[in-house]
């Protein structure tokens, strides 16, 4: 189940939050950790905890290479990863250069399995 709790808030930009109203909020319920994840697939295949901790540590090496010329990662049913940035706008293009980027960052899409995994989920209202 997914929780969530109820919170109340005003209209963002508004002077004193103007008319509050009620939404939905996810609560999260903890971590899952590299460890927990091994231990998790150790139980669905005929791999070592070594081996399994082995292909996500070069996984995570091989994205970052692949992220870093600017590659979109594709995962197949987990989804897709791909850099983006953010810069500060010029009056004439000539003035944009790196120095002009101010945030990097990676985005994530969800393949159509995990969104669908989620919808399925159920939700469960929470107090806190």
């Amino acid at each position: 189940m997914i929780k969530f709790k109820v919170v109340k808030k005003g209209q963002p930009g508004v002077a004193g939050g103007g008319t509050k109203k009620f939404y939905a909020q996810l609560v999260f319920d903890g971590e899952a950790t590299i460890d927990e994840i091994v231990k998790d697939i150790e139980k669905f295949s005929a791999l070592s905890e070594a081996d399994i901790h082995g292909v996500i540590i070069a996984l995570e090496n091989v994205i970052q290479d692949k992220l870093s010329h600017s590659r979109i990662v594709r995962l197949e049913k987990l989804g897709s990863l791909y850099p983006s940035i953010s810069s500060n706008g010029e009056d004439d293009e000539k003035k944009i250069t790196s120095h002009s980027i101010k945030r990097v960052s990676v985005n994530y899409r969800p393949g159509v399995r995990i969104l669908n995994s989620l919808k399925d989920a159920g939700f469960e209202k929470t107090s806190g």
